[in-house]
C-alpha cells in the first residue's frame, strides 16, 4: 500500500469563525493556528498548505492571563541603527487589537513562504462584524481557550 500524498489542487478549504471574546490569547492562536496550517485534517502533510481560512472577530476582547499585559513586550525594527520600537501587549491590545491577534498567530506559523501564504487566510476583526458571510463560516468553538 502507498503512502498518500495530497496535491494542492485536491485541497478543499472551509471557512471558520472564532468568536475571540473572553479567549485566552495564546491558547486561542495556538487553535487556530492549527487549522490554518491544516494539522486538523487526516491529510496533513507539512509541505502544503492545506489549511482553512479563519475569521476572528471581537478581536478587542481578548484576555490576556497574568501581568502580561503590562510586562510582555511587542518589539519591531525600522532597520535602521536605534530603530528598534517596544511596546507592552496592553497598549497593542488597546490601540490595535486585530494586529496583536495576528502577530501572535504569526509566531506560531512557519517562518517561511508556505507560513505566509498560511497567514494570508487569517482574517482579524476587531468588532463582532466582518464581510465574509458569503462564504457561510462555520463557527468554531474553543472551550479550552475560555479564561479561568
Amino acid at each position: 500500500m502507498r503512502t498518500y500524498a495530497p496535491k494542492a489542487s485536491q485541497i478543499e478549504r472551509e471557512w471558520y469563525v472564532v468568536d475571540a471574546e473572553g479567549l485566552v490569547l495564546g491558547r486561542m492562536a495556538t487553535e487556530v493556528a492549527k487549522i490554518l496550517r491544516g494539522k486538523h485534517k487526516p491529510t496533513f502533510a507539512p509541505y502544503i498548505d492545506g489549511g482553512d481560512h479563519v475569521v476572528v472577530v471581537n478581536a478587542d476582547k481578548v484576555v490576556l492571563t497574568g501581568d502580561k499585559a503590562a510586562n510582555k513586550m511587542v518589539h519591531r525594527h525600522s532597520g535602521y541603527p536605534g530603530g528598534l520600537r517596544s511596546e507592552s501587549y496592553g497598549d497593542l491590545l488597546a490601540r490595535r487589537p486585530a494586529e496583536a491577534v495576528r502577530r501572535t498567530v504569526r509566531g506560531m506559523l512557519p517562518h517561511t513562504r508556505l507560513g505566509r501564504a498560511q497567514l494570508r487566510k487569517l482574517k482579524v476583526y476587531a468588532g463582532p462584524h466582518h464581510p465574509h458571510a458569503a462564504q457561510q463560516p462555520q463557527t468554531l468553538q474553543l472551550p479550552h481557550a475560555q479564561a479561568r
